[in-house]
């Protein structure tokens, strides 16, 4: 599977590359962007690395990673990323998202995961969507279930973080049954 450009009116969706990732240094370095996240960022060195793990991935089938563009204000804004692609289950992950602080709460993520959610449901034409979120991060807890994720249980210690914390990992899903409703009530039925 090849990644695609997706795209609105407010966000487009471009496969991340090593001739573009350059254009999110300045937000990766960002204090505390990833801080729920097992991987580190914050330095060009280890983002290189993050970018380099993520493309070889999607040259194995596994991911499809994407950089964020803001339309409304011209910019980049961070980086999203299919994971955990499985064919024949029909079943992947959405994650390893993070955006630029000035991003934040701007409605920004709900599109990025709307343009996601679409295309792997009605494209893809997948079975079922996952979300693994660290147990302490509650603003994306609560984003996932804002979207209609389900919380179906909590992985307890099952991944190290950076500080050699073992974090407890809540997992939701969406399942394509379940698509049309959230579609319409969640997001409103909205055209491409």
């Amino acid at each position: 599977m090849q990644t695609p450009v997706l795209e609105n009116q407010i966000v487009k969706l471009i496969p991340l590359t090593i001739d573009n990732y350059t254009h999110l240094n300045e937000i990766a370095a960002e204090d505390k962007l990833i801080q729920y996240s097992p991987s580190d960022i914050s330095t060009p060195e280890k983002f290189l690395a993050y970018v380099a793990e993520a493309l070889k991935g999607e040259k194995a089938g596994k991911t499809m990673p994407f950089i964020i563009y803001d339309k409304r204000s011209e910019s980049y804004a961070g980086c999203t990323r299919f994971g955990l692609i499985d064919p024949v289950n029909k079943v992947l992950h959405i994650g390893w998202t993070w955006i630029g602080k000035k991003f934040q709460g701007t409605g920004l993520n709900k599109e990025v995961k709307y343009l996601m959610l679409k295309y792997a449901f009605e494209v893809l034409e997948f079975h079922k969507i996952e979300f693994r979120v660290d147990e302490r991060n509650l603003r994306s807890r609560k984003a996932v279930e804002k979207i209609g994720g389900k919380l179906e249980g909590i992985l307890r210690e099952n991944v190290i973080m950076t500080d050699g914390f073992r974090r407890n990992t809540c997992c939701f899903g969406i399942l394509k049954s379940e698509w049309p409703i959230i579609k319409n009530s969640v997001f409103g039925q909205k055209g491409s």
